[in-house]
């Protein structure tokens, strides 16, 4: 099992950035790919960014390619996403997601274990 937290959401205006932090306890000695994903109220649950383990991939949603960065710090069992440009439209709650492999996975079945979500809004 591994267990999942989310932290550094929160509420900025348009033009921002955050830094979301992702730790990860439980069986983190495996070889795990990590995910962010981000569900808007009344909308589906939609793929943000993803890294591969160790981290030497990284793939990007195109509505936040060139804003965001994912990153991952292994000693740490930790990732982040660094979040630029913030605008409203990407105001959401923000779930981290672990799979038990190395490759990235760009859907949400791909993914076996969840954070419980981090609030962000964006104010315009």
């Amino acid at each position: 099992q591994v267990q999942l937290v989310e932290s550094g959401g929160g509420l900025v205006q348009a033009g921002a950035s955050l830094r979301l932090s992702c730790a990860a306890s439980g069986r983190t000695s495996s070889n795990y790919a990590m995910g962010w994903f981000r569900q808007a109220p009344g909308k589906e649950r939609e793929f943000v960014a993803a890294i591969s383990w160790p981290g030497n991939i990284q793939y990007y949603a195109g509505s936040v390619k060139g804003r965001f960065t994912i990153s991952r710090d292994n000693a740490k069992n930790t990732v982040y996403l660094q979040m630029n440009s913030l605008k409203p439209e990407d105001t959401a709650v923000y779930y981290c997601a672990s799979r038990i492999v190395s490759a990235v996975g760009k859907n949400k079945e791909d993914y076996n274990y969840w954070g419980q979500g981090t609030q962000v809004t964006i104010s315009s």
